[in-house]
């Protein structure tokens, strides 16, 4: 779950950046894009670490 919320904030960034840099009208401000980013950011290394936290767990099962 967090791996798609890290994908969708991630995606909503990179689509903005890319309008911005083809000369469109970005719709997020700079504030904006660094909350966007961090939240991406974040939610991916929740990601990561319940993965990693499961792993572990089914390692220590053996």
């Amino acid at each position: 779950m967090f791996l798609i919320f890290a994908f969708a904030f991630f995606t909503a960034f990179l689509v903005n950046v890319l309008i911005g840099a083809s000369g469109g009208a970005k719709f997020f401000s700079d504030v904006w894009e660094m909350v966007f980013l961090f939240t991406a950011s974040a939610a991916f290394v929740v990601a990561v670490l319940r993965r990693e936290a499961a792993a572990k767990r089914k390692n220590d099962d053996n």
